[in-house]
């Protein structure tokens, strides 16, 4: 049995007023649940869960999945924007510690386990030689 990660983390709820407040969440991965799936969970118990892969590609880019919108913010930040029957709650969050939390969740996943939404995990090859320095790519 795989250890559950979890991480208590504080992100900012953005509001369509002058003020953000710091809230504190707790991110929580258990690959004997379902190793493509992290939990979020806010204030009030309220948990979401989506998929590994979500967060990965939106420290890089925008991507959109169901009622989860993703999208970094800068170099520094990450934008979570939820949305359900009671409204939409956006979350910022410091790139760094989701990267960390990531990481792990990383380390703890079996080799084998596919994202969320079907398609094949691309890992580098360690085996992968390197081109013979002056040598041409191959010409078809």
């Amino acid at each position: 049995m795989s250890p559950v990660i979890e991480e208590h983390a504080r992100a900012r709820l953005i509001t369509d007023g002058p003020l953000t407040r710091p809230v504190p969440v707790d991110l929580r991965y258990d690959a004997a649940d379902d190793p493509r799936t992290v939990h979020i969970t806010l204030p009030g118990g309220t948990d979401w869960a989506f998929g590994r892969d979500l967060l990965e590609r939106g420290l890089r880019t925008p991507i959109e999945r169901g009622a989860v919108r993703v999208w970094p913010c800068g170099r520094t930040q990450l934008i979570v924007e939820l949305h359900s029957t009671d409204g939409v709650e956006v979350f910022q969050f410091e790139i760094r510690t989701l990267i960390r939390f990531l990481a792990r969740t990383r380390a703890q996943a079996p080799a084998t386990a596919a994202p969320a939404d079907g398609t094949p995990e691309k890992r580098p090859s360690r085996t992968t030689p390197r081109p013979e320095r002056g040598a041409q790519p191959a010409r078809g």
